[in-house]
């Protein structure tokens, strides 16, 4: 649109990330801030991407994964992306199979047990029980115990100084990985060789989000709280009939909520800002950090901002957001 004085490439060359002239098969990529040469592979869950003339050419995956994540005072996500908030003091299915209506035996059940952390009533999940059969799986107190057994079921625990990984094959229909912060924040990421139905507060797994909110008796429910209720483990737990807003009735903490959280939006996490809506995982760490009033504020604080890493890791963005003053390793 206009002329600019300065040096161009020659016909058939382009300018590179390092200023050279190089032709278009040696163009590099950018993701996440970040050059890839010509070659350079990224891979994410459904995909395979091949740095290509400057572009990605992606590839689809024949097999595709999707993760749950219960994270916080009752932070979901589904497996097809829906969010929502619950407070609720029981226990609930988060997810299973065996849901349609002629078949009644179910393979796995993952159970998450929520007790009271706040003097708002905000709930924290503390404890999730994995059922396989005749093979369980306790985690709770930031440890974990095995129970029974299932020929038909391999698993793999692995440590590490911030998580527990479990990695479960039943072999024919699932491959899963569950990931335990030891903490409050859990993840299910789940591949699947059957359309076997999946159902619980992670949803049916159909790739349609709008209709998540699947109640136990197959209807889909008109709000959040109805759905939730639904799926109580134990059915003389009381409902859940509104949910709580840690920081109007805790205004005094809300400025340092604030403040602690801002690392997302801040420099740290810019590579990832364009890639992962941060907004949500945010609004999150306030809500969180305001509602954790009893003690281990910094722990709740720390753990939403971890969920937000986590999901940039998931796009191929690694940041090093802990330092010895701030979150620290343990």
């Amino acid at each position: 649109t206009k002329c600019e004085s300065g040096c161009v490439c020659a016909d058939g060359l382009y300018e590179n990330l390092d200023g050279r002239c190089v032709p278009a098969e040696e163009c590099p990529c950018e993701y996440g801030g970040l050059a890839y040469g010509k070659g350079e592979q990224l891979h994410t869950e459904c995909e395979i991407c091949t740095c290509t003339k400057g572009k990605w050419k992606c590839v689809q995956k024949s097999k595709c994964s999707s993760t749950c994540s219960l994270y916080g005072e009752g932070h979901i996500t589904t497996f097809d992306g829906q969010r929502f908030v619950f407070d609720g003091n029981c226990e609930y299915i988060l997810a299973m199979d065996g849901c349609s209506v002629n078949r009644l035996v179910s393979s796995f059940k993952i159970v998450t047990e929520n007790v009271i952390c706040g003097k708002s009533g905000v709930t924290c999940s503390r404890s999730i029980s994995i059922y396989l059969g005749n093979l369980t799986f306790i985690l709770r107190d930031e440890t974990f115990t095995i129970s029974g057994k299932n020929p038909g079921v391999q698993y793999n625990v692995k440590k590490n100084a911030l998580h527990l990984m479990f990695d479960v094959i039943i072999p024919g229909k699932y491959n899963m990985t569950l990931i335990w912060n030891k903490h409050m924040n859990f993840f299910i990421k789940i591949s699947r060789e059957t359309q076997e139905t999946i159902c619980g507060l992670c949803g049916n797994y159909n790739g349609n989000m709008k209709d998540d909110f699947e109640t136990r008796s197959k209807y889909v429910a008109s709000n959040e709280l109805e759905f939730v209720n639904s799926w109580k483990e134990n059915p003389l737990c009381g409902d859940v009939y509104f949910v709580v807003d840690p920081c109007s009735k805790n205004p005094y903490r809300k400025a340092w909520a604030e403040k602690t959280c801002s690392i997302i939006n801040s420099q740290v996490f810019s590579a990832c800002h364009n890639k992962v809506n941060r907004m949500p995982y945010y609004e999150a760490c306030v809500r969180d950090s305001c509602g954790c009033d009893i003690g281990g504020d910094c722990e709740c604080m720390c753990d939403a901002i971890a969920v937000y890493a986590m999901a940039c890791l998931d796009k191929g963005i690694c940041i090093d957001w802990r330092t010895p003053d701030f979150c620290r390793k343990f």
